[in-house]
């Protein structure tokens, strides 16, 4: 079988011949990059649209792509189903106990059959366990659950995180995350909202703009205050209170509030956060194939959950640098009621907008369908690539046939003929249409290497769920200590002049029994300047150090200090009303030992805190300031599948000019070979006939050797010799046919080596980077701020033995 493990290239299966549909002894491969012209999938129940979808993100993770698969129907779960040793008790918890007692057998028993059946096919396919072992180390597999713990969780509702400004600096992509984040918001409301007549709509539409304007993300608690106590005026020209009353607003705040306190409702704030980038890649930069389990879900909180994360993955497309490769694939296992040719569900907008925008930065969309009536014409339009299985309803096979004339390169297919060929294709048949290639192609799907169970019990998904990680935050907290009332004042102590003080806000407000105490520690606020020719590096770092000093202490240990981003201390000049204050250094209070402090710490951040890059010696990148590992690596990689794609398209139009004109030739050597063929067969004939008259001469008894029977016989031996002659030309044709194929053959594999040798292709988790360390002139190492911060700690009163 044909090497199928080629840089850039999804094996899909094998192709079927036009006319019979019977099986060719050739393999589909098909460019990934491709794909970042999107797909569609279309075929009624049955024809394998999930097979083949699985299959391509099988395929994806094959080549490092990272996946985010939405799953209305429970489907894709089986993607982290994969057992490369084939054992039945891997298969047994996942086998139909009801198929099992069908067929007689024990659950044990018929799970060991699947396993041989799964074996059986992989082989049929060319296919072993050591690529299901290949396919689970070059991609994490993870399912989550939004809105249930039965998974892993997503926190969709825990905050609306603010864009970034860059992508607040897209003003139309801006405004469809505000309208999208708001409409699907509306939609959980069961409030029908329209972007322009619609009180509701345009007041929290306003909201979230005015919050997000100012990089303010908004809790449903903050929205909800915000919306009874709004951070404008004015809407439009109409005072705040006149387009929308204080006693409505307070409804629409109860209705969201009402929500926020249901039964159930606990598990939408819940889990990780609704993070693109952690959806696609892991803490360590490995690309994640990302089920998003939504067959729980009611239609209403489908549509809320589904246009949240279109809108969120706008958001995260607009900060991407462009791409030439594909760079992540966004697939979806039923487009019922995402993408309607009539009405505009929340996710609507940002598909469409994703359909037309998302090439440019190496997104790809895959579409599955059984009802190609579901997709919008628009959405159509910008597929390049078309599965399409079988279809036996008149209506579903005219909506494809426009869909493909709408879309570019259709001018190749022959529709005429497609309603019949679409309704007698077989299961796992499809027909495949790719603007890039030049004609389509029919074949029948590979093996895939999940094991298909079929949707997955909330049980099952259970046995998949993994906790999330904990959540760290950057800002210091307090030291533990358990304190007597004699140690704590009521107010700060006296400070020299020159001290200077500051009091974070980080904690809540203290509830029933607790009391709000501060200790101090030594805030330094510092900016580093960092410069480097070579690299082209010009980059600031600001960030804070907290110090605690202990009663004997005289200096800071400052490689023992907590660093934490500033912002995140919500440092104020006044303390809190009623806080208690413990023990502090003494040495805290004087004001001299502030100027021997900050030379000691300009000079271990001189000789400590220098700037620390990574450097790949394979793709000679460096990283950038800020960049952290996870994110370098995910650069490398995608620049590797860049450079990939780049060099083996030169090879192949390399090769393509050596093979055509190799076919040239070989196309005159066969014209040559039918002709000496034709030429030795009429020699034949006339050889055969000359000899035949010149022996019946002599059969019939002459007795004497005539004039004209001379000459017959010398006709004839004349025309043997051409006759040998002409078969020496066959033989030489035949020769010459042979040397061009030989040619041709040995060109091709010429060309599999030179990509075989591209075929070990770049992990960039593998590689081990060099460290390049930049270190700051003393002149750009600046100390903000040095003084006391009063940091917060909530105990019990009973611990403060008040």
């Amino acid at each position: 079988m044909e090497n199928f493990e080629k840089l850039g290239a999804f094996y899909l299966g094998k192709r079927l011949a036009a006319e019979t549909g019977e099986p060719l002894d050739e393999l589909v491969l098909y460019d990934s990059k491709d794909l970042t012209t999107h797909a569609a999938i279309i075929g009624m129940t049955g024809s394998g649209k999930t097979g083949l979808g699985i299959g391509l993100i099988e395929e994806a993770a094959m080549d490092r792509i990272p996946v985010i698969a939405i799953d209305p129907k429970g489907d894709l779960a089986n993607l982290l189903l994969t057992f490369p040793d084939f054992r039945g008790a891997d298969f047994e918890p996942w086998v139909d106990a009801r198929a099992a007692a069908d067929s007689g057998k024990t659950v044990a028993a018929y799970a060991t059959e699947q396993a041989q059946l799964w074996q059986r096919g992989l082989a049929g396919s060319g296919q072993t366990g050591e690529r299901i072992r290949q396919l689970k180390a070059n991609c994490d597999f993870a399912v989550y659950t939004p809105g249930s713990t039965a998974g892993t969780p997503l926190a969709i509702l825990g905050e609306f995180t603010a864009p970034a400004a860059d992508v607040r600096a897209d003003t139309d992509v801006y405004s469809d995350i505000v309208d999208g984040t708001t409409t699907s918001l509306l939609g959980l409301l069961d409030i029908a909202a329209d972007p322009v007549s619609s009180k509701e709509h345009i007041l929290i539409a306003n909201v979230l703009r005015s919050c997000w304007d100012h990089d303010q993300s908004l809790d449903l608690a903050g929205l909800i205050g915000a919306l009874q106590a709004p951070p404008f005026s004015k809407i439009g020209v109409l005072d705040t209170d006149t387009f929308f009353p204080p006693a409505q607003r307070f409804e629409l705040a109860m209705k969201i509030n009402n929500l926020l306190a249901a039964s159930g409702f606990a598990a939408w704030l819940q889990g990780e956060p609704l993070d693109i980038d952690r959806l696609l890649y892991t803490e360590s930069g490995q690309p994640r194939v990302s089920v998003l389990s939504i067959a729980h879900l009611d239609d209403r909180e489908r549509m809320f959950f589904v246009g949240m994360l279109l809108n969120a993955l706008l958001g995260w497309m607009r900060r991407q640098s462009g791409s030439s490769a594909l760079r992540a694939m966004l697939y979806i296992d039923e487009i019922f009621g995402f993408m309607p040719p009539v009405a505009n569900p929340p996710s609507k907008r940002p598909l469409l907008t994703l359909l037309k925008q998302a090439r440019a930065f190496g997104l790809g969309l895959v579409l599955s369908t059984q009802n190609p009536v579901d997709l919008d014409y628009k959405g159509m339009s910008n597929m390049g690539t078309w599965f399409i299985g079988r279809l036996q309803t008149e209506r579903d096979q005219q909506r494809v046939l426009d869909g493909l004339r709408s879309a570019n390169g259709a001018a190749t297919l022959d529709t005429a003929k497609l309603p019949e060929l679409l309704s007698s294709l077989g299961k796992r048949c499809f027909l495949l249409h790719n603007v890039h290639e030049q004609g389509p192609v029919l074949f029948s799907t590979r093996w895939v290497m999940s094991y298909l169970a079929g949707p997955l019990s909330r049980s099952q998904i259970g046995l998949l769920r993994r906790e999330p990680g904990p959540t760290a935050s950057t800002a210091p907290q307090p030291r533990g200590y358990s304190a007597g009332a004699e140690s704590m004042a009521s107010r700060p102590p006296v400070l020299e002049p020159g001290v200077k003080q500051q009091w974070s806000g980080a904690a809540r407000l203290p509830r029933g029994t607790e009391q709000l105490v501060y200790e101090p520690g030594l805030l330094a606020e510092v900016s580093i300047h960092y410069t480097n020719a070579r690299l082209n590096v010009d980059a600031d770092d600001s960030f804070g150090l907290v110090a605690w000093l202990e009663d004997d202490d005289t200096d800071p240990d400052w490689a023992a200090a907590e660093e934490t981003a500033v912002a995140e201390l919500r440092l104020c000049s006044e303390p809190a009303a009623g806080a208690r204050y413990g023990q502090h250094a003494a040495v805290l209070g004087h004001a001299k030992a502030y100027a021997g402090w900050e030379k000691k710490l300009r000079s271990w951040l001189r000789r400590e805190r220098a700037l620390r890059l990574m450097k790949s010696a394979t793709l000679k990148l460096t990283s950038t300031p800020g960049e952290t590992e996870r994110d370098f690596r995910i650069r490398l990689q995608q620049h590797s599948n860049e450079l990939r794609d780049i060099q083996v398209g030169k090879l192949r139009e390399k090769y393509n000019a050596k093979v055509n004109r190799l076919e040239e030739q070989l196309l005159r050597a066969e014209q040559m070979l039918d002709k000496e063929a034709e030429q030795a067969t009429s020699s034949k004939i006339d050889t055969a006939l000359s000899i035949g008259t010149a022996v019946l001469g002599a059969l019939l008894g002459r007795k004497r050797i005539s004039t004209t029977s001379v000459s017959k016989a010398s006709t004839a031996a004349r025309r043997a010799d051409s006759m040998r002659k002409q078969m020496g030309d066959v033989k030489r044709a035949e020769a010459k046919v042979a040397a061009v194929e030989a040619d041709i053959e040995a060109l091709k594999t010429q060309f599999d080596a030179e990509v075989a040798a591209l075929e070990d292709a770049y992990d960039a988790q593998q590689e081990e980077l060099e460290e390049v360390l930049i270190k700051a002139r003393a002149t750009h190492i600046e100390v903000r701020w040095l003084g006391i911060l009063w940091q917060p700690k909530l105990v019990e009163l009973a611990d403060a033995n008040d």
